[in-house]
């Protein structure tokens, strides 16, 4: 008998997971993690509304980003879904009509949940680092931070870690003044610099893609179980 040869997870494998389970695909592994809890969702929401109106619509800011909500990456092998990612204009000046991208972000963040947390520090950002996504963030609902790092020699430098309803300025968005305390669910509902659409919309099928500051965030949906990683069944060579 030889010994067991791990068979990895493909594609298909990921499709099977139904559409209210986010399924990634890194290292060979499927990882399906639960929806967002209400914090990890209300900080994902209110971070677009923040940064959609000054960098993805020019309004109160520069503009030149796409903003993106829960946009599907395929990374050489790998499959990542992370919450929130943006690409320079210069470097995508053209919004691609596709059902996943191919092109690493310029900036990833990752919202952290005690389930979540491991897969998003141990295996995704070497991940991100590898393919050359400049700018990451680790927010952190729970614990009210923001980890902010730059990718510097091929490795993550953190640049600053902010903790509580402070303002602050975290690259690559430091054009503006971020004001955290809306993230944790303080202070009221941020006042943003464009219009919201009217109600909340449905959450985005797998493969389909929201600029949130066009269409605004998901509702928020329940909290569901843990997370979990699905290896497929191993065969003997």
């Amino acid at each position: 008998m030889g010994s067991p040869v791990r068979r990895r997870a493909t594609y298909d494998d990921l499709l099977r997971v139904p559409d209210h389970r986010v399924a990634e695909i890194v290292d060979g592994d499927l990882h399906v993690s639960p929806r967002p809890a209400s914090r990890q969702a209300l900080a994902k929401s209110v971070l677009g509304w923040e940064l959609g109106a000054p960098f993805d619509r020019g309004r109160g800011g520069p503009g030149g980003w796409w903003i993106l909500f829960e946009p599907e990456l395929h990374l050489g092998q790998d499959v990542l879904v992370p919450d929130v990612a943006g690409w320079r204009r210069e470097r995508m000046p053209e919004f691609p009509d596709t059902p996943a991208f191919t092109l690493a972000p310029d900036w990833v963040c990752e919202v952290l949940s005690a389930g979540t947390e491991r897969l998003d520090r141990a295996k995704k950002m070497p991940v991100y680092a590898r393919e050359g996504v400049s700018h990451l963030w680790l927010l952190g609902p729970v614990a009210r931070t923001l980890e902010a790092y730059r990718l510097t020699e091929g490795k993550w430098l953190l640049l600053a870690t902010h903790e509580g309803a402070t303002q602050v300025r975290a690259e690559p968005f430091d054009a503006v003044e971020l004001d955290l305390a809306p993230l944790w669910g303080e202070g009221g509902r941020p006042t943003p610099a464009a219009p919201l659409p009217l109600g909340w919309g449905p959450r985005p099928q797998r493969q389909a893609h929201t600029s949130l500051a066009r269409t605004g965030p998901p509702r928020l949906p329940p909290r569901v179980r843990g997370p979990e990683t699905v290896r497929p069944a191993e065969s003997v060579a």
